[in-house]
């Protein structure tokens, strides 16, 4: 890791989530290069049958976004220990095509300029991946029942991240907002 990168490290290192193993990934991947930005972002999701735990880190350097995911697996019939998958991309900053965000605040009509947002929810888009939504698609008389086939939109997906104040606390929302800004800015820079 970066010599430049303590609070990165400490985020990594307070998140909890393998932080060692995290650090070895970013490292090969940041290939010594600066960090100018970071996002720390751990999730935990419950199903039936059990927690599982995932971190998604996004690292902007003077020309890439890194981004790396790293994800439990546990043990089941055809592996009998644990263990975690550990994905790092490096995106050049020049091939972000959109910095999405969507703010959500309560009361709005009473909205304090400058005061965070209770949710934010970061997009990143790159054309790696993208989230086609459909529906119906209808002719507007509401007495016809004929097939107008579906209509939708395809947005880009590439990397998600939700941060609230009610799950993760106002500082993680205040980061987010700080690291969004960042990489906004660097990526109409890098066009």
């Amino acid at each position: 890791m970066p010599a430049a990168a303590p609070a990165l490290h400490h985020d990594l290192h307070r998140a909890g989530y393998y932080p060692e193993l995290v650090v070895d990934v970013l490292d090969v991947a940041l290939a010594d290069e600066e960090v100018v930005a970071h996002l720390v972002h751990p999730e935990t999701t419950f199903d039936a049958a059990e927690v599982r735990r995932h971190v998604t880190v996004l690292v902007l350097t003077p020309t890439r976004l890194v981004v790396a995911h790293v994800d439990d697996h546990p043990a089941d019939s055809e592996h009998p220990s644990a263990s975690a998958s550990a994905t790092t991309e490096a995106v050049p900053l020049a091939e972000l095509t959109s910095v999405a965000l969507t703010h959500v605040v309560p009361l709005p009509e009473k909205h304090e300029r400058g005061r965070p947002a209770q949710e934010l929810t970061l997009v990143v888009g790159w054309g790696a991946v993208s989230r086609v939504d459909l529906e119906p698609a209808t002719c507007g008389d509401p007495s016809c029942d004929a097939d107008h086939g579906l209509t939708g939109t395809l947005a880009p997906d590439d990397v998600v991240v939700r941060v609230s104040a009610a799950a993760e606390g106002l500082d993680s929302v205040r980061a987010a907002t700080a690291f969004a800004r960042e990489l906004s800015a660097a990526s109409a820079r890098a066009r």
